[in-house]
């Protein structure tokens, strides 16, 4: 349609309105058709190139977006190991087949924890043996001779403060390593079993207390070198691969209950597992045992904090472990335990 076609028709409709007042309102409607249609086209006759790439550029997107839902339908579910958080997702819930084929792997998925890796091996690949696993009886016949005795509590009017380079409060985790010229002085809780030396009679005052509760507490795991940690983290990767895992699976699952070699509180000495006589295994089940929860309502008394508890994972990066227990000092333990908060946020906030 040329311009000039274009104002001959308005012009032949606009004479007939005025001759034909009924004619009018239809005039009007079909001037204003025609002037928009002539616009249009004029628009597309004049962006020809443009379209034209738009229009490829849109063809692309939806063969792309096609290939990728392809992609997404026939991925295999990703294993979700027990204690980890994951947001729900409205529209996976109804997707019931996937669902119900992810919880079918997840079922036959063995969580397998520390004292698995180390048995059925000499370990002649780990420094220190495997004979750091101890009852209390033991421990505190080997140190009959410590006289234990108890730390001055908080009093309510005494204002404590804290430093960041206190050796007490060093933030090891995935993001803190341990730093390259951190020295530790080690001392002996018995046999081979060592940690830092300055926490050794806090350690055994605990033991001691919870024995006279009833509550034979056993320590399972305190200091680990650098080799030690890589080789249990090597071992578990190694036993979920087993298991029919890929390796970036069996990494993702072990870091969450191992923590990276490098960045374990057990390599500066102020960690310890704990678990007790009757209840060997280092899983959530020890949480709701005696032993556990005596644990967790205690062990700031001794400077102690139950270091990943339930609910901070998206804070401290690792599962929920009712077994693993830090030293930070009592002052400190007894805040952390009392705010129920992380050494990671206590630390931000001094």
């Amino acid at each position: 349609m040329n311009q000039q076609l274009k104002d001959k028709l308005v012009h032949s409709l606009l004479k007939a309105g005025k001759k034909n007042k009924n004619f009018k309102i239809p005039v009007f409607i079909c001037v204003a058709i025609i002037i928009g249609t002539y616009r249009i086209i004029g628009s597309i006759y004049g962006n020809t190139k443009k379209i034209l790439l738009t229009s490829c550029l849109l063809l692309f997107f939806m063969i792309s977006s096609s290939f990728a839902s392809i992609n997404f339908v026939t991925t295999t579910p990703t294993v979700i190991p027990e204690g980890e958080i994951v947001k729900a997702d409205s529209a996976a819930e109804n997707l019931s087949e996937n669902t119900s084929a992810t919880d079918s792997m997840q079922e036959q998925i063995h969580i397998i924890d520390d004292l698995e890796v180390i048995d059925g091996y000499e370990d002649t690949d780990i420094s220190n043996g495997n004979t750091d696993y101890y009852t209390v009886d033991e421990i505190l016949g080997s140190n009959q001779s410590q006289e234990l005795t108890e730390q001055d509590a908080i009093s309510n009017d005494q204002k404590v403060t804290f430093d960041k380079e206190d050796w007490r409060l060093v933030l090891i985790n995935k993001q803190h390593p341990v730093p390259d010229d951190y020295e530790v002085t080690l001392g002996t809780i018995t046999g081979n079993m060592k940690c830092d030396a300055r926490i050794i009679k806090d350690v055994l005052r605990m033991l001691q207390d919870a024995k006279q509760d009833g509550i034979n507490l056993v320590i399972c795991s305190p200091y680990r070198d650098y080799q030690r940690q890589s080789v249990l983290f090597e071992r578990k990767i190694n036993a979920y691969m087993k298991q029919g895992m890929s390796y970036l699976e069996a990494y993702k699952i072990t870091s969450q209950a191992v923590t990276v070699p490098g960045a374990s509180e057990h390599q500066i000495g102020l960690a310890l597992d704990i678990i007790c006589d009757s209840y060997s295994l280092l899983d959530e089940g020890f949480g709701e045992t005696e032993a556990g929860k005596w644990l967790a309502r205690n062990c700031c008394e001794y400077g102690f904090i139950l270091r990943y508890p339930k609910g901070k994972e998206y804070i401290t990066s690792i599962e929920y472990e009712p077994w693993h227990f830090r030293y930070v000092g009592q002052d400190a333990a007894t805040i952390i335990t009392e705010q129920k908060i992380t050494l990671e946020e206590f630390i931000e906030n001094l």
